[in-house]
């Protein structure tokens, strides 16, 4: 990424808001007041691998992906969805499918980022952001969840770039860039604090995220358009979310995974996986759920797919 001017072009991502409308955004501001995030201690000893049979509280921290968006199936909000064919859905019927007992718990927004910054940020450059994951997920996340998983950053990605495409970071763009990679990782910290503080120890799997300058959505977009969503995208999985594994977080790894750059991985919005994207990411999550998974890759190839 030099520092040279990002076009002052917006890239407006409300993917998946349309129909929602504003009504669930006021339906959340309104849950919210009402709920607090407990007080007290935050362990970070993940709960043991769940053994045949056993019940799982599942939990889903996300945006619009946690809803299948752009998939053949997509859930409404707070819904049981039970034929959805988004990652979570399809990952709840995988765990039950060898046995286990899932009770499902989806706080997905679409739009959403992480937190109330980002949230602010994008507001600023005219996006739609109907929620933060710290501020309308974390407070609800049940206290007897014992697998949470997370899936966090794309929606963030895209509201810096539009900010940049704004005049945000006009005189140091990569200055601001790596700022924003730090408010994410503090806003992350934040989010897993909620989150032990409301259950005691469930098993976090958390998805990082892929280059997003390798997606098809970002094609056609100008070069340090992509140079900055790749400094983002990778920023914020090797200096964030991969460190997670030290503090008994399992990370799937979509940034080094070559199916996550598949044309076939992705709807015809090119953001948004399809029914074959999601259906990879709710494998991955099934595994990381119930076996030793493997940690993130330290580097590849995909790390740097703009020079």
């Amino acid at each position: 990424m030099t520092k040279s001017q990002i076009p002052r072009t917006r890239v407006v991502f409300d993917l998946g808001f349309g129909f929602w409308g504003l009504g669930f955004a006021l339906a959340v501001l309104l849950a919210t007041a009402a709920c607090d995030i407990k007080k007290g201690d935050s362990p970070t000893a993940p709960s043991s691998l769940p053994t045949p049979d056993a019940p799982i509280v599942y939990t889903a921290i996300g945006a619009s992906d946690a809803l299948g968006i752009g998939s053949s199936v997509q859930c409404l909000p707070f819904t049981d969805c039970q034929n959805g064919m988004g990652y979570v859905q399809v990952a709840t019927r995988q765990l039950r499918s060898q046995g286990f007992t899932v009770t499902l718990t989806n706080l997905g927004i679409p739009t959403a980022v992480i937190g109330r910054d980002f949230q602010s940020l994008g507001q600023q450059h005219n996006r739609t952001i109907a929620g933060n994951f710290v501020e309308h997920e974390a407070p609800f996340v049940p206290a007897n969840t014992t697998l949470v998983t997370i899936f966090a950053g794309a929606n963030d990605v895209n509201t810096v770039t539009a900010a940049l495409g704004g005049g945000a970071g006009a005189s140091d763009q990569a200055g601001f860039i790596d700022s924003q990679v730090r408010a994410f990782g503090a806003d992350y910290a934040t989010l897993l604090a909620a989150i032990r503080a409301r259950a005691p120890s469930p098993r976090i799997v958390a998805l990082n995220l892929p280059n997003l300058a390798g997606l098809p959505y970002l094609a056609n977009v100008s070069l340090p358009q992509r140079q900055a969503a790749q400094r983002l995208a990778v920023g914020m999985t090797t200096t964030v979310i991969n460190p997670l594994v030290a503090q008994n977080v399992t990370v799937v790894d979509l940034m080094c995974d070559t199916r996550a750059y598949q044309a076939s991985t992705y709807s015809s919005d090119g953001f948004h996986p399809s029914d074959t994207g999601y259906a990879f990411m709710a494998a991955e999550v099934v595994r990381a759920a119930t076996t030793a998974y493997p940690a993130p890759s330290a580097s590849c190839a995909r790390m740097n797919v703009v020079p």
